[in-house]
């Protein structure tokens, strides 16, 4: 564990000092959980959010897209049930004056537990080598069994008390003799709700001005547009709505880097379904994203479903796709069916009917919803914790590597003139006009050539093109690969076509 926060803080330490991500403000020393993303981080996090859309709109016949507003009525936050039910339980410590969410508390301490059957688990691989069947072991073995036991009754005790009694969350908290990770001091106020909306008031004079919400949620923006989309785009049931953008929550405990932010961006997808084929179309679009994840070459393993035992309010039918971060597994996109809720409660809070007329059934209904929702910064955050590796080399130095795929890599290539003369910067410049086009480039001709090497390796850069002298007589260059260090010999002419040949095709996702 100690390993992976090491590997964390380098982690968000390369993340700046290569222009990755930068903490926001940061001249008047920041402010907490905000954060920018530099030259390469953005091109990173576009390339994320086309590759969903690309494979969530273009290669979808029934799913279009749309960008709604981050202003909105304030009834439809009303409706939503955002204005009275999102809300997060709010405990303090007496001693720190440090500030948690209760559930997050509970949550760490069942980690914990977590981190106890791993090592279980290593230890018991260890001993039995290859014949150890980690499935069997899980399920017979009395000490993990106890733990996953300890783990299950706390979790649904926790959740009983969020929605019934937070004194009973308390309560747990004391039981399970909980510290603040700050003070070490058990000393704790009630818990009290708090919500996580922010607010502002729109209008040119402050007396007539009304409250409205940053949106906390992409998803209502869609809901509201539903007929809008599907009379303008003619579209019949069953098909999606997708949009990305920025949301906005006031968390208590922002933390762990961009994974949760009072300013993020979602990915998300409202799927429109008739009522009672809903739980099909749910696992059809938890098979469909856990492939979209792994086709970028991320070995399954790193992946997990997780179901939800308490359901939110709208839902009949909720998991998470979550990620073996390098702080542990967690959410990085959530699938929910969430029954016609949101579409009944802006008909009611509206006036306006919400419902489609299904021409197959001769029958008008409102939709039932399946929604896949994901997180674009977090994303983010998987790609550079799983990209991220130092290797050590056959001659004992030490290059840092970002294994991007090459696909949602910043740059794609590097031009590099081996020397700043006989022709050689201009020959590099030709081939750079011509590749640019298409591919994001970067020319780079100061330092001797493997200190270049390095840099390109450290953003992720997936090939590298050298012009040399040989390439003024015969027109190749030497081509290196990011991940092997190999070398080859090709023609100019085909630097683009084996580029493309390393990206991932959305044809099979």
């Amino acid at each position: 564990m100690a390993n992976h926060e090491e590997q964390f803080k380098k982690l968000i330490a390369h993340a700046k000092e290569y222009g990755f991500i930068f903490p926001s403000s940061e001249i008047y020393d920041g402010l907490a959980a905000v954060y920018d993303y530099g030259q390469y981080g953005v091109e990173l996090k576009n390339n994320i959010r086309q590759y969903w859309w690309k494979s969530m709109v273009q290669m979808h016949e029934n799913i279009v897209g749309i960008d709604s507003a981050i202003f909105m009525h304030p009834t439809i936050w009303k409706a939503s049930g955002h204005v009275d039910a999102f809300n997060d339980p709010m405990i303090d410590n007496k001693d720190s004056k440090k500030r948690y969410r209760a559930d997050v508390l509970i949550e760490d301490y069942c980690a914990k537990i977590e981190d106890k059957i791993n090592k279980e688990i290593e230890k018991a691989e260890k001993r039995f080598g290859d014949s150890f069947d980690r499935e069997q072991f899980v399920t017979t073995n009395p000490r993990v069994l106890e733990y996953q036991r300890k783990i299950t009754d706390t979790l649904h005790r926790m959740n009983a008390g969020l929605e019934n009694n937070l004194a009973d969350v308390k309560a747990l908290i004391e039981e399970l003799e909980i510290a603040c990770p700050i003070s070490g001091s058990r000393n704790w106020t009630d818990i009290r709700q708090f919500n996580l909306m922010f607010s502002t008031q729109i209008g040119s004079l402050s007396e007539e001005a009304n409250t409205i919400y940053l949106r906390p949620e992409t998803a209502q923006g869609i809901f509201v547009n539903f007929l809008n989309v599907q009379k303008t785009s003619r579209m019949k049931v069953p098909f999606g709505i997708a949009q990305t953008g920025k949301a906005f929550r006031n968390e208590i405990v922002a933390r762990q880097f961009v994974f949760r932010m009072r300013e993020f961006e979602q990915m998300e997808m409202q799927f429109f379904v008739r009522p009672g084929t809903e739980i099909e179309w749910f696992e059809y679009w938890k098979k469909v994203r856990m492939e979209w994840h792994q086709s970028l070459g991320i070995p399954a393993e790193k992946f997990r479903f997780h179901d939800h035992e308490k359901l939110s309010h709208y839902a009949n039918a909720a998991t998470d796709i979550q990620f073996e971060f390098l702080f542990g597994f967690k959410e990085l996109e959530g699938i929910h069916s969430r029954t016609d809720f949101d579409l009944k409660q802006h008909q009611e809070f509206s006036g306006k009917k919400m419902q489609y007329f299904d021409p197959e059934l001769n029958e008008s209904y409102i939709p039932y919803v399946v929604e896949t929702s994901i997180g674009l910064d977090r994303t983010c955050l998987a790609m550079l914790s799983y990209a991220y590796n130092e290797e050590v080399l056959d001659d004992g130095s030490t290059r840092v590597v970002m294994k991007l795929p090459p696909i949602l890599a910043p740059y794609k290539i590097a031009i590099l003139p081996l020397v700043k003369k006989d022709g050689m910067p201009e020959k590099a410049r030709e081939i750079m006009d011509t590749l640019k086009q298409d591919f994001m480039c970067q020319y780079d001709e100061k330092d001797a050539i493997g200190r270049r090497y390095r840099r390109q390796d450290a953003i992720g850069t997936p090939f590298c093109i050298t012009v040399d002298t040989q390439t003024l007589e015969d027109n190749t260059v030497t081509i290196r690969y990011r991940d092997s260090m190999q070398q080859d010999r090709i023609a100019i002419s085909e630097i683009a076509n084996v580029v493309r040949k390393n990206f991932v095709s959305l044809h099979n996702i």
